[in-house]
């Protein structure tokens, strides 16, 4: 008598048993579902925003903001470099893209050029071996003018854009918003869509700080001053900056100790003294060794965090802090501490983001297209199950259970692992429809085999083992057409890929093990003397 294997068929049966269980949630109504054991799966699965709703925010990255700040940068330098050479200049500024220096000692000028050479970075990722980042003009009369490159800003913004994408990713899965869809629109934007938020007001307060975060002195000689002075200005190599929750301001020093770059952890704490939230840190090795230099040697003395232009904290160094962590205490609530340390774990945006356009999407579509889609869900499985059964009988009505444990299946594939889209639904649709092909062919491959004059058991084991490599093949393209679908398409298209792919692989499994193992049992059960499909 024909068999399955015992493993195979546990294995068969385990999984069909775990996919019901994972499934079930979905067909119970969400006050039944939180009364389910906390050791039943209770999870139904996620809908996108299409279909439940959500924020949709249209982001603008300041390439321009980019762009003053490292012409800003590249005038420090210049600056520093000429006067540490003794070569006197004078109007020296930056403008949007570009640096100016007038060099007013005519005998050193070569050498003041030669000097500004050096500064102007290469482009590493240039086709012309030692293309610099600016242009340089001398335009008379000791001026030099450096103008960023075309191919630079080109360069430059396709950096930035996808590096913001990465943490505006980041910052949402910190979160905990499942299956965010976030992509790049050229040239400057970028469009979020948070499925199930329907107060954008927490996403845009995340997305809209740069989260810079770098440590300094404090220049408590100039903020003595500045306490009997509130008008004056900074000293050369010094900023006045506000301190955040409070009316005070304070000075502090340029010059950068330790980059938020370092920073490799942050997380939600308590300060010992005060008992108010805070925000504990901890630095990768380099930067543990740059806080620790800093903090013993400067005992006794005020460093200050500061964070997008504002000083967080600016605790004394009682003693050298040697381990690589720390604790920014502020005026924080629970809740801003958390954000602070979600953006601080993401890491700082290269630019600063500004909303163009805000929309929250009810989910009154949504409703209309899951209602829709469940009908013709339902209507497709029909009229599949209605035509196996008039073609094949006994054996259609196998692949008809057959079909609607793949359904189930399916469900529970998507329910941990992936968001609902409409384009998903048509995914699902389009996998009933495909779903039975494999039963076809193994129907018809016994139906050959009978006519070739195998018996009833011959007929039925041939026609599932030479079907077998047949579907193998169908399945493995259509799920290759899925994974580019996946890989190269975005939003929609990917979330037709996902269920596409699921499908694929549900299908595969009740066509050739769950409809071989009901085949099985019935020949054991019933012992017919004659095979009619």
């Amino acid at each position: 008598m024909l068999q399955v294997p015992a493993w195979l068929r546990w294995f068969t049966l385990s999984l069909v048993a775990a996919g019901l269980i994972v499934a079930l949630p979905n067909a119970l109504p969400e006050h039944l579902r939180a009364r389910l054991p906390s050791w039943l799966p209770n999870q139904a699965v996620n809908l996108g925003l299409d279909l439940q709703g959500g924020s949709y925010l249209l982001l603008e990255v300041d390439l321009p903001a980019v762009q003053r700040e490292r012409a800003e940068s590249l005038m420090g330098d210049v600056g520093a470099a000429l006067r540490k050479a003794g070569i006197g200049i004078s109007g020296l500024e930056f403008g949007a893209d570009s640096v100016r220096v007038t060099v007013n000692d005519t005998a050193r000028y070569a050498e003041a050029k030669r000097l500004i050479t050096d500064l102007n970075p290469t482009m590493a990722t240039s086709l012309v071996p030692g293309a610099r980042q600016y242009d340089m003009t001398e335009p008379g009369n000791g001026r030099i003018v450096l103008t960023q490159t075309k191919s630079y800003a080109d360069q430059t913004r396709q950096q930035i854009l996808q590096q913001s994408v990465s943490v505006v990713n980041r910052r949402i899965n910190e979160m905990g918003t499942r299956e965010p869809s976030i992509a790049p629109q050229l040239p400057d934007r970028i469009v979020v869509e948070v499925p199930g938020l329907q107060n954008p007001a927490e996403l845009k307060e995340i997305l809209g700080k740069t989260a810079k975060m770098t440590i300094h002195l404090v220049d408590e000689g100039a903020e003595a001053e500045l306490m009997t002075n509130p008008n004056m200005r900074a000293p050369i190599g010094s900023e006045i900056l506000p301190i955040m929750g409070e009316a005070r301001r304070t000075v502090i020093r340029r010059r950068v100790l330790v980059a938020g770059e370092r920073l490799v952890d942050a997380g939600v704490g308590f300060d010992q003294r005060s008992g108010q939230p805070a925000v504990t840190t901890r630095f990768d090795n380099v930067g543990a060794r740059q806080f620790g230099e800093m903090t013993r040697d400067n005992v006794n003395h005020r460093f200050a965090i500061v964070l997008d232009g504002q000083v967080l904290s600016d605790p004394r160094i009682n003693e050298p802090i040697m381990g690589g962590t720390g604790q920014i205490s502020g005026s924080f609530t629970t809740q801003a501490a958390n954000q602070l340390s979600i953006l601080l774990r993401a890491g700082a945006l290269p630019a600063p983001l500004h909303v163009i356009e805000e929309r929250t999407v009810g989910a009154e579509l949504g409703a209309d297209s899951i209602s829709t889609g469940r009908l013709s869900a339902i209507a497709g499985l029909g009229l599949v199950a209605l035509f196996m059964v008039l073609r094949y009988g006994l054996f259609g009505m196998f692949a008809n259970v057959a079909l609607a444990l793949n359904l189930i299946l399916l469900l529970a594939a998507l329910t941990p692992l992936a968001t609902l889209t409409l384009p998903g639904i048509a995914g699902i649709v389009l996998t009933l429809g495909m779903a039975v092909d494999a039963n076809v062919l193994i129907f018809e491959r016994i139906r050959e085999e009978q006519r070739n004059g195998r018996g009833m058991l011959a007929a039925i084991d041939q026609g599932f083992r030479r079907a077998r490599d047949t579907i193998i093949d169908a399945n493995m393209t259509h799920l290759i057409a899925a994974l580019i679908l996946f890989e190269l398409g975005s939003g929609p298209v990917r979330g037709f890929a996902v269920a596409l792919g699921f499908g694929i692989a549900t299908s595969f499994f009740t066509s050739v093990s769950v409809t071989r193992l009901i085949v099985v049992t019935w020949l054991n059960i019933w012992r017919p003397r004659a095979l009619k499909i």
